[in-house]
């Protein structure tokens, strides 16, 4: 409710920047991707030439992109080098789409089947000197890998600039922690500060595509629109998905936080969701909206703020000069580039961030695998606000997760960080109480951050039907009182009031409990194991990893395929993760619950009769309600292959189920 207080939407007119082409800053675009088998080379590709043939003026002196390879794998590289070539197919300038549509088609084509086909081990032997660096490599342990792949100086005279595309591996070591995502994007803002510095940076996770080509000149209008640049800290994209399956059988599209993000739009701006999102570089580096101009009082002259300087951006020269330009507000509206890769490399060393405030008050913010949130909300508590850009059509689309493990695989990383900001110093309590984070912005951070604190409390009551059964007690009125109508009425508010949420969206009956099915899951199983994870991982009794999320071109609509591939494409598929235990567990309890309340009622064995201390309809209704919402396990209980639990997670959710009995029977 405090988030749908004060609902906003911006309107953006980019048309109106038309005379306000020379001032439209320099973009710096960031791809990130992880591993090339999670997500295919062919998948980052499509996300890169998307970005390369936005329209934006002057595209190809004001845009750079940036992609980082945490996977350092030649394939991927090989692929945005072929990517290269897809060049003059496309571009702002080219008018004649309709005419070269077949041309462009058969390119693509055959750009797909070279990438597709591509081998690691052949690119690395018969490859050339491109792949020199990539020989006796291991992934968590090699040097730093920078190669332009394209600038402007391979232009011919008179032929369409083309922004620039850099491809970016940092360097990896088992003796330093690389943070993940966080320490890609921070090695990202270094690279680019010393090659092209552009003041305005876009990052995009390797599966999200640009669907509205005028996106950035939209950003443009948030950004520069305001009178007072703090409203525009920075602007973020709603995540908006393609190719889904008829009815989203996994409930991925969280439908419910698009009034929720339109509603903290009216506090202190909309999260920072990790993708689709336009920084200002000085907010990156750290800068609160009354410092800007000022450098925070520190000049180049004299050794003491030069060290100053050094020890908060690093001992690279030409970062932080660059640096400087950005924060003292001398930056160039057109950066130019540094041709060279030996500074990039030395700023994408793993040993760069020592002693320095990387990854605390200066770039993506360490300390949780949902540095998202936690950079967002460290933005927000220096004084920035945010900005919504919900464009029409949508500025940039993802793919959907398919299956149980790729989706719960999600949540399980999502809710795991998103605790592990509640138990840090970073908690938006200490942010409101310190700093300028405002107090119902602060509630907002909490209502998301305590998801796997929820899960707890959802669980517990979810068990109350199964004890009540088995234990012959009730927890709830008997239907002959009055009082039965009061649960009742609350249960039927609750879900029609989630339903009508779905039906404004113009969504069917069956999405809604796709949506409210999987939730259920998802907090039962994903929010259940953050819970638990983040307090072990706090006393180093576990680790916590970042886990990729598999990333495969989803199916579209209208692609032409059978409908029994559609229906076993929305079919649950299960693994042997944990995640799956505490669900499994949960179904095979409902199911020995109702059998045995069954045999009670039939046997005449309850105590009371239909007013004693016995189970009632209610009892019932709630383990029925339990085994409808986890039908999905049901089914994996005797499913086979994929779409059958493991046995190695049927025992082990057994030996919960016994050990609940256990205890049950001794009260």
């Amino acid at each position: 409710m405090n988030a749908k207080w004060s609902p906003v939407r911006f309107n953006t007119y980019p048309e109106n920047l038309a005379e306000r082409i020379d001032e439209l800053p320099a973009v710096d675009m960031f791809v990130t991707t992880a591993d090339p088998v999670l997500e295919p080379p062919l998948v980052t590709v499509n996300t890169v030439l998307s970005l390369l043939a936005v329209d934006y003026p002057a595209a190809g002196d004001k845009l750079a992109c940036y992609v980082s390879d945490d996977g350092c794998s030649p394939v991927t590289f090989y692929a945005l080098r072929e990517a290269t070539g897809f060049r003059p197919h496309f571009g702002s300038a080219n008018h004649k789409f309709l005419e070269d549509w077949t041309i462009m088609k058969s390119a693509y084509e055959k750009l797909v089947r070279r990438i597709e086909d591509a081998d690691a081990r052949s690119l690395l032997h018969h490859g050339g000197r491109e792949f020199a660096e990539f020989l006796d490599i291991e992934h968590m342990n090699h040097p730093a890998i920078i190669k332009i792949l394209w600038d402007n100086s391979k232009s011919r005279i008179g032929e369409e600039l083309f922004p620039r595309l850099i491809y970016v591996s940092r360097e990896k070591s088992p003796g330093y922690h690389h943070h993940y995502k966080a320490g890609a994007m921070n090695v990202l803002v270094r690279v680019s500060a010393v090659m092209t510095n552009a003041p305005i940076m876009v990052n995009v996770d390797c599966d999200m595509f640009v669907n509205n080509p005028k996106a950035f000149t939209h950003a443009m209008c948030l950004l520069l629109g305001f009178d007072d640049e703090m409203h525009s800290g920075f602007v973020q994209a709603p995540q908006r998905f393609y190719g889904g399956l008829n009815d989203n059988p996994f409930g991925n599209r969280i439908v419910p936080f698009k009034k929720f993000g339109v509603g903290i739009a009216g506090l202190q701006g909309c999260f920072y969701g990790g993708t689709g999102c336009f920084h200002r570089r000085k907010v990156i580096y750290g800068m609160a909206p009354d410092s800007i101009g000022t450098g925070r009082g520190v000049t180049t002259t004299g050794s003491q703020s030069y060290k100053e300087l050094q020890n908060r951006y690093g001992t690279s020269k030409e970062l932080i000069e660059s640096a400087w330009n950005t924060i003292s507000g001398n930056q160039s509206a057109k950066p130019v580039a540094n041709s060279g890769t030996e500074v990039a490399k030395e700023v994408a060393a793993c040993n760069y961030e020592d002693g320095t405030r990387w990854g605390q008050e200066v770039g993506w913010v360490y300390g949780s695998v949902a540095e998202d949130m936690l950079t967002g909300m460290r933005i927000h508590a220096a004084g920035w606000r945010s900005a919504l850009m919900d464009t029409e059509p949508s500025a940039f689309l993802c793919c959907l997760p398919i299956g149980g493990p790729a989706s719960l695989t999600q949540f399980k990383r999502w809710g795991t960080g998103l605790f592990e900001i509640i138990v840090s110093k970073n908690n938006p309590i200490l942010a409101a109480m310190f700093r300028c984070l405002q107090f119902r912005q602060c509630l907002a951070y909490l209502m998301v951050c305590l998801w796997p604190v929820k899960a707890l409390f959802e669980i517990c009551y979810a068990l109350l039907g199964p004890y009540c059964l088995l234990t012959n007690r009730s927890f709830l009125p008997k239907a002959s009182e009055d009082g039965f109508s009061i649960p009742i009425a609350l249960f039927s508010t609750h879900i029609t009031y989630g339903f009508m949420e779905f039906m404004e969206y113009g969504l069917s009956a069956r999405a809604w409990w796709n949506s409210y099915r999987m939730r259920r899951i998802a907090t039962a199983s994903a929010g259940l194991l953050a819970f638990f994870i983040v307090p072990l991982s706090t006393l180093g009794l576990s680790k916590i990893v970042f886990e990729v999320t598999r990333k495969d071109e989803s199916t579209s609509d209208d692609d032409g395929g059978s409908t029994s591939n559609k229906a076993d494409l929305g079919r649950f598929t299960f693994d042997d993760s944990p995640v799956f235990i505490p669900v499994t567990a949960l179904g095979m309890l409902s199911i020995v619950a109702i059998a045995v309340g069954s045999w009670r009622q039939v046997s005449g064995s309850t105590k009371g009769g239909a007013t004693g201390g016995g189970p009632g309809i209610g009892e019932f209704m709630s383990c029925a309600w339990l085994l409808l919402c986890l039908f999905p396990f049901v089914r994996g209980l005797v499913g086979k292959g994929s779409y059958g639990i493991p046995w190695g997670v049927k025992l082990k959710a057994g030996l919960l189920v016994a050990m609940f009995l256990h205890f049950s029977g001794r009260n």
